[in-house]
């Protein structure tokens, strides 16, 4: 099943959730999937989704000009499976003629499908074993969008050196 980001949320423990959701479906009805991350991927994602500035490349902006200095395209991403509790991913490259499919951790293959339009998908099982109603409000993404901007007026180019 196709599926879009619906925002990046802190959990109550401080936890980064990344939140994927039918395309077909409104916020608020549906489900959701969330996935826990790390600080540095759910920065990533954000950055990529709001279009955001960054001093010099992240790393999954150096894995698009990589991309596509090989002349491949990414052609979709899909979190796979679930199994004990860790989510798994796919990314789909097409090089000429060939298709590559490349595990990946599924926080990785969405910043990466965030940066190049690629298709995002969760396999039907996936969604059916951790999927979640979606009780997001109006409200609630509007909080997330003025917290990750205050973030972005904050943060110093050294917090992405590594």
């Amino acid at each position: 099943m196709q599926v879009r980001i619906a925002g990046v949320a802190l959990d109550a423990s401080g936890q980064h959730v990344l939140l994927l959701k039918p395309i077909d479906q409104l916020p608020g009805d549906g489900m959701v999937l969330p996935i826990w991350i790390g600080q540095l991927e759910a920065t990533s994602i954000l950055v990529a989704v709001e279009k955001a500035p960054v001093p010099r490349p992240l790393a999954h902006d150096l894995m698009r000009t990589m991309i596509e200095a090989l002349g491949a395209e990414l052609q979709r991403v899909e979190i796979t499976r679930i199994d004990d509790g860790t989510f798994y991913a796919e990314i789909t490259l097409h090089v000429g003629e060939r298709v590559i499919v490349v595990d990946a951790r599924p926080s990785d293959a969405v910043a990466l499908a965030s940066r190049t339009g690629a298709g995002i998908w969760v396999a039907e099982a996936v969604l059916d074993e951790a999927g979640v109603p979606d009780v997001l409000t109006e409200t609630d993404a509007s909080e997330r969008l003025d917290e990750f901007k205050r973030f972005l007026d904050d943060v110093e180019p050294e917090d992405f050196e590594g």
